[in-house]
């Protein structure tokens, strides 16, 4: 077996995917300023979400969660991978054209199930019409993720990495060409930014598939939709995606209900929007990037029956993992202000915006870890083709974040929602850990992490400590026009140098280590 290096990996999903975060922040900036927090801005929020509520389920959520593992399997043993993939990829494709129309149908049914709290107000018609046309976004990123699991399972992992960039490059290019338009036009309420950035939605899902479509005719796989056959695979396939397409249909019962939570509060939708954006930095560079890469690794280690070359992989995933989201959640939640106030307030997007989305982003930040450890501990289920036991788990998680969202709204307005998501990610790392232990070994971490965990959790203590006294030190100049920007990189800079010193002196990790994988691709 050629196996998949895992820490290059992880550094070239990492890497573009920080690119494509960046980008993303930059566009939520953008709409931030062009649009603040009202009504176009909800209006757009809500039906970009839909398609990629859906996607969760078609694309690197449920369908890719069984198709990855039996394509890797069938990579390793010869066994006609490619006849597979062409298979999958025209089953998916006939089923995404079919929920496409209907969708289209249902639109006001899927707007008020997202945000029951637009009815009766100009938002409703705004998200509807939007809707429909960002829609189509599932049919093109769907299929682009099926050919990303193709790349993934050989170990190429850059073109779909980079794939996700042309989405955000798309969309600013749209808001920049909005505002253009505005200010010719004289029309200063929004309008043409949401017209022109929702329609860049389906033309950044073609570029993305055209992208990984290339990528993989290079490869070797050329996949082309045809008629759709129900080969004993394809069967195999679907028992395999159906509990986890129900998991991940779980998983946006938790979304909706913030959503519905939110929509009840002026403003509250964008709030918890910018703040999800923040705290997915991290979250996409770390967590995402080692699920990426682990799960084809483990499918393939297990097949080739290397329980102690699986065993080291799932290791130095949560090892890198925590090394990297601990320290980031902590800043989240010891100066969630200053982020928020200097890279999003300005224009239409005002103070009491900042508060509020700060609030959310401090508690978001509380749950990072989890968010990660679920992406390090799913692999060890996905890889075994059970996906029927974290459906479970998944659907006790959103008992629980129905409760304490839908309760604690009550008491403490939209901030209900996100303690609602921060609670249940920690139930279900708790019961994801826990069936874990009938694996074996496996799927335990070794002696290396465990050593080196809590020196993780005390170099990630020191950063906080200083980030909260420069925060203090450099309060005014935080808020001063000119210097915000200056004074927000000396007080991470800072937070950094003391995280990773502290780190090194500490035995939690060396610094060679990130270097030589740096350097080298890894190992």
């Amino acid at each position: 077996m050629k196996p998949i290096r895992l820490l290059s990996g992880f550094v070239t999903v990492g890497m573009w995917t920080l690119m494509s975060r960046v980008l993303g922040f930059v566009r939520d900036i953008l709409i931030a300023g062009f649009l603040g927090a009202g009504p176009i801005a909800e209006a757009f929020l809500v039906a970009f979400a839909l398609p990629n509520m859906f996607r969760r389920f078609f694309a690197e959520g449920a369908f890719n969660t069984a198709f990855v593992p039996l394509f890797s399997k069938k990579l390793e043993a010869g066994d006609e991978p490619e006849r597979f993939a062409r298979d999958a990829f025209s089953a998916l494709a006939s089923v995404l054209i079919v929920f496409t129309l209907i969708a289209q149908l249902c639109m006001p049914w899927l707007v008020l199930a997202m945000a029951g709290g637009f009815a009766g107000d100009s938002r409703f018609d705004l998200a509807v019409d939007y809707g429909r046309i960002a829609f189509p976004y599932i049919l093109f990123i769907s299929l682009a993720a099926l050919l990303s699991g193709v790349l993934n399972a050989t170990g190429r992992f850059a073109a779909a990495a980079a794939a996700p960039v042309l989405l955000n490059i798309i969309l600013i290019s749209a808001l920049v060409l909005g505002e253009w338009m505005a200010v010719k036009s004289g029309v200063t309420d929004g309008s043409a930014h949401g017209q022109i950035l929702v329609w860049g939605v389906p033309l950044a899902g073609i570029a993305q598939l055209i992208l990984v479509w290339v990528a993989a005719r290079r490869a070797g796989f050329t996949l082309r939709p045809s008629w759709p056959k129900m080969t004993p695979d394809m069967r195999r396939l679907v028992v395999i995606a159906i509990p986890a397409m129900l998991a991940g249909g779980v998983v946006q019962i938790n979304l909706l209900v913030g959503r519905q939570v939110a929509s009840f509060f002026d403003g509250a939708i964008a709030w918890l929007s910018y703040a999800d954006r923040l705290y997915q930095l991290p979250l996409g560079v770390v967590g995402i990037a080692v699920g990426v890469v682990l799960l084809p690794d483990l499918s393939r280690r297990l097949a080739a029956r290397d329980d102690t070359g699986a065993r080291n992989a799932f290791s130095r995933a949560g090892e890198i993992s925590l090394a990297l989201t601990i320290p980031s959640a902590v800043a989240l939640v010891v100066v969630p202000l200053p982020l928020i106030s200097v890279l999003f307030e300005r224009g239409a997007f005002g103070a009491d915006d900042t508060a509020a989305t700060a609030v959310a982003l401090s508690i978001y930040g509380l749950g990072l870890p989890a968010f990660v450890l679920q992406k390090v501990l799913q692999p060890l289920y996905f890889a075994r083709e059970d996906t029927r036991t974290p459906f479970r788990f998944a659907v006790v998680a959103m008992m629980v974040n129905a409760v304490a969202a839908i309760g604690l709204a009550y008491v403490l307005g939209f901030a209900g929602a996100a303690i609602g998501t921060t609670f249940a990610a920690w139930v279900m790392v708790w019961l994801l850990a826990r069936g874990s232990q009938q694996m074996g070994e496996v799927a335990r971490f070794d002696t290396r992490f465990r050593q080196r965990i809590w020196r993780i959790c005390l170099a990630s203590a020191a950063m906080g400590a200083v980030l909260w006294g420069v925060a203090l030190a450099l309060g005014p100049l935080l808020h001063t026009p000119f210097w915000r920007y200056p004074a927000l990189a000396v007080l991470l800079g800072l937070g950094m140098l003391s995280y990773f010193g502290c780190g090194q002196a500490l035995g939690a990790f060396k610094l060679r280590e990130f270097r030589s994988v740096l350097r080298r691709g890894g190992a």
